[in-house]
Formats: C-alpha cells, sequence, structure tokens
C-alpha cells in the first residue's frame, strides 16, 4: 500500500496538480496567518465578511505587484463555441471590449 502511494506521488501528473494546490495553500496560509484572519473582532457573518473581502483584495494586490512586468501584449484567447457559431453563419457580432482599439 505505502509502496504504491509513493510511485503514485512521484507520477508527472499527479506533481503537476500538486503544483497547482501548493500555490493555492500558499495564499490561503498567507492570509489566514500572515493577516490574522483566523480571529475577528466582530461577530456575525455581515460584520465578518467585510474585513475578509478586504483583506482577500489586499493580498492579491500585494501577489500582483510583487511579479515582473510582461513583455507586449497576452496572446489572444481563441474564439468561443458561441462566437465560432456566429461566424460560421455569418451572423455580426459586436466587438468585445478589450478588441475595440484595433
Amino acid at each position: 500500500m505505502q509502496v504504491r502511494t509513493r510511485t503514485e506521488q512521484q507520477a508527472p501528473e499527479r506533481k503537476a496538480r500538486y503544483a497547482v494546490r501548493s500555490g493555492i495553500e500558499g495564499t490561503i496560509n498567507e492570509f489566514a496567518h500572515g493577516h490574522g484572519m483566523r480571529r475577528c473582532r466582530y461577530r456575525g457573518r455581515p460584520k465578518t465578511h467585510l474585513p475578509h473581502v478586504l483583506t482577500a483584495i489586499a493580498v492579491n494586490i500585494e501577489q500582483l505587484s510583487s511579479r515582473p512586468a510582461t513583455e507586449g501584449a497576452p496572446a489572444p484567447r481563441p474564439p468561443t463555441a458561441f462566437q465560432t457559431f456566429l461566424d460560421e453563419d455569418d451572423i455580426s457580432r459586436p466587438k468585445s471590449w478589450s478588441t475595440l482599439g484595433t
């Protein structure tokens, strides 16, 4: 049993899945321990929700600001199934907000 589990842990698919999970767990750990979200000064869900949301926004901004600047624009996303359907049937569709300047 233990040998089988250890061999499964070395599989590339599991390592890829765990890499995503470890990043998420790091963010949750920073939120809970680094910003004191285990305890709240208020009681009740409505009163505790706002500090949690604001702290989550601050953590996201902090993580985004620590990323390096990207070189150039990101690659365009492929069209959705609905956009492909409209294009195949020659039905006009408005441009999305992200492509208005092009």
